[in-house]
């Protein structure tokens, strides 16, 4: 499917009353886990579109541009409010934090294992080990305050182990900053995959930022506060991947073509008849986007649309279940680090002097929230909770070992001697 050719919506008939704009919202208790991620990723998706239609607003001089900008974010506006409201009230916070989770470890995963750019697929695994950490802390969370099995939410497609200690992951921001892709070497694909992620850790970010105060808990409330710092670093380091030499017309380009690319992949793969055909109606409306940003861009670069994006839809995102993908890089890359080139070393390998370590002892001096969490659970419940085959589980010390700093650790850190002692003597079971 070439998206330039294909016939959309017209603008003029894109607008839609309160009654098909806010829909019935999907039943969290036999809602595909699939189903809610592709929701999940379509929010962020149009959040992202919605805020950069703003900024380049606030910076173009040109009527016309500032009209059609205009125009398309009032139904973008629509589109996201659509989407986001597809959630239904009664999923809980940490329902639908396990959802975010379960988005950014199976997305973040398939984009890799689908990246031409190697250098850019490195970050995306990266990264992946991160949020695989995240939903491990969560998932306790989920067990210990709402009595539930993450498994009612990510219905065993994804595994719940540690990874890459949360502690860990709070760095000299700078070092967050990688070497952008060139934007007349880079394949569509990258460009595509890229911004699908960014945008999907900026709602993560958004999210957490919106409702983790909602719980009482104050553990509970700190570690929110501390993923989201986490997330903030994620947007850093995905964004910064993107070639910043790109114009506003070419990023107009750009976004409409990764909304067009999502929206079509959501639609392919949804089994639930009633949210394909939402997928398919707003993927209508992105066409028409991208051939108003095509022909923005024609006139005002004077140049082919197909240079920035090429002449068929990619796929950034196709939900699926990536335990074996996830494990493989768990097992080769928890003890990886970022260096001081925009590069990436190993713990090992780290001076003593490494910017990060700075950032981490100050910002666990007084404890980890993240490190506590596992405290709390063993007390009421002798272990952590951890959701995989007994082959990973049966690693989970080994891989605490060789993935935890020794410098900066907070002063409740689990220890792997402490993680062994819990395993041994508990008879914990769900």
């Amino acid at each position: 499917m070439n998206p330039l050719k294909e016939k959309g919506i017209p603008l003029e008939k894109q607008p839609r009353s309160w009654h098909n704009i806010v829909k019935r919202p999907f039943n969290k208790n036999e809602v595909d886990c699939y189903s809610r991620t592709r929701q999940i990723l379509l929010n962020g998706i149009e959040v992202e579109a919605w805020n950069f239609k703003h900024a380049f607003a606030r910076l173009c001089p040109v009527k016309e541009i500032t009209q059609k900008l205009a125009e398309i974010r009032k139904i973008e506006d629509q589109h996201q409010t659509t989407i986001n409201w597809l959630a239904p009230s009664d999923q809980s916070v940490l329902e639908t934090t396990l959802g975010y989770e379960q988005v950014a470890v199976d997305l973040t995963a398939w984009l890799a294992q689908n990246e031409p750019d190697e250098y850019v697929k490195e970050t995306f695994n990266f990264g992946l080990l991160e949020d695989f950490d995240h939903l491990y802390r969560y998932s306790q969370w989920y067990y210990m305050t709402e009595g539930a099995d993450p498994d009612d939410i990510l219905q065993a497609q994804t595994d719940v182990m540690l990874s890459r200690p949360t502690q860990n992951h709070h760095n000299d921001n700078k070092l967050r900053l990688r070497k952008h892709y060139e934007k007349t070497e880079a394949a569509p694909q990258t460009k595509v995959n890229i911004l699908t992620l960014v945008s999907g850790e900026q709602q993560t970010h958004n999210y957490y930022a919106e409702h983790g105060f909602f719980y009482g808990n104050d553990i509970l409330r700190k570690t929110y506060a501390e993923i989201k710092d986490i997330e903030e670093e994620h947007v850093t380091m995905y964004e910064s991947l993107i070639d910043p030499t790109e114009t506003w017309l070419e990023k107009l380009l750009i976004h409409e073509f990764t909304e067009v690319c999502n929206y079509h992949n959501c639609m392919k793969d949804e089994e639930d008849y009633r949210l394909k055909s939402i997928w398919e109606e707003l993927m209508l409306h992105e066409i028409e986007h991208l051939h108003i940003a095509a022909d923005l861009f024609k006139k005002y670069e004077k140049r082919d649309p197909e240079e920035v994006i090429g002449n068929k839809v990619v796929d950034p995102c196709h939900f699926k279940s990536q335990k074996d993908y996830v494990t493989k890089i768990l097992e080769t890359e928890i003890d990886k680090r970022l260096d001081t080139e925009m590069g990436y070393t190993t713990i090992d390998e780290l001076p003593d002097d490494w910017p990060s370590y700075e950032f981490q002892e100050k910002a666990g001096e007084d404890g980890s929230p993240s490190e506590m969490t596992i405290r709390i659970i063993s007390t009421s419940a002798g272990r952590d909770l951890v959701l995989a085959d007994d082959s990973l589980k049966n690693d989970e010390v080994k891989l605490l070992t060789k993935g935890l700093e020794s410098i900066a650790q907070a002063p409740d850190t689990v220890t792997p001697e402490e993680l062994e002692e819990m395993i041994e003597t508990s008879d914990f079971s769900k």
